[in-house]
């Protein structure tokens, strides 16, 4: 097995609603782009709430996430792992991103939605006990990754929607 290492965090002055993967797939990390594989339903699921088109370049998709409420990060800051899937993920060998760090610079962050199972596991077992998280709302939602076959993509983007769209709305539109 190889040891693979996650990409730097996208993460706006504004940010407030924090999105967790667990670990880029291969097509990401070949592209050194989150959520790649030309299946993976993020970015379909994702650039309307962003007011992007979905075949938007990677660097648009960057750009409207840094002057959103949205930032996009992985569990993982490297791991063992055969493949793509999260079951290929070596129990043993893995090291966690510096989460006390990302929520020190970016104090507004007040949602955490996980982008599948994997990563809600490995933040509550090693983020949670050792940050003070408690004014943080926490959510899985349904991976969007291809392996998770089955919901449709129009499934997941209308969980993916009626969790994020009333937070995004409430601070694109505060009272």
């Amino acid at each position: 097995m190889a040891i693979i290492h996650s990409f730097a965090p996208i993460a706006g002055d504004h940010a407030k609603i924090l999105i967790l993967g667990s670990m880029p797939g291969e097509a990401s990390l070949a592209a050194n782009q989150y959520y790649a594989h030309q299946r993976n339903a993020f970015w379909p699921i994702i650039a309307p709430l962003l007011l992007i088109q979905t075949d938007a370049s990677y660097q648009e998709k960057i750009t409207a996430l840094h002057s959103s409420h949205l930032a996009l990060w992985d569990v993982f800051k490297s791991c063992e792992r055969t493949g793509s899937l999260d079951t290929q993920i070596s129990s043993g060998n893995y090291i966690i991103n510096d989460f006390a760090s990302l929520f020190s610079s970016h104090k507004n962050i007040s949602h955490v939605f996980f982008n599948g199972g994997t990563a809600e596991r490995y933040f509550t077992r090693h983020v949670l006990p050792i940050c003070n998280l408690n004014a943080i709302q926490f959510l899985r939602l349904p991976s969007t990754s291809p392996a998770n076959a089955r919901l449709s993509i129009n499934d997941k983007r209308k969980i993916w929607h009626e969790h994020i769209y009333p937070v995004l709305h409430r601070f694109n539109n505060p009272s």
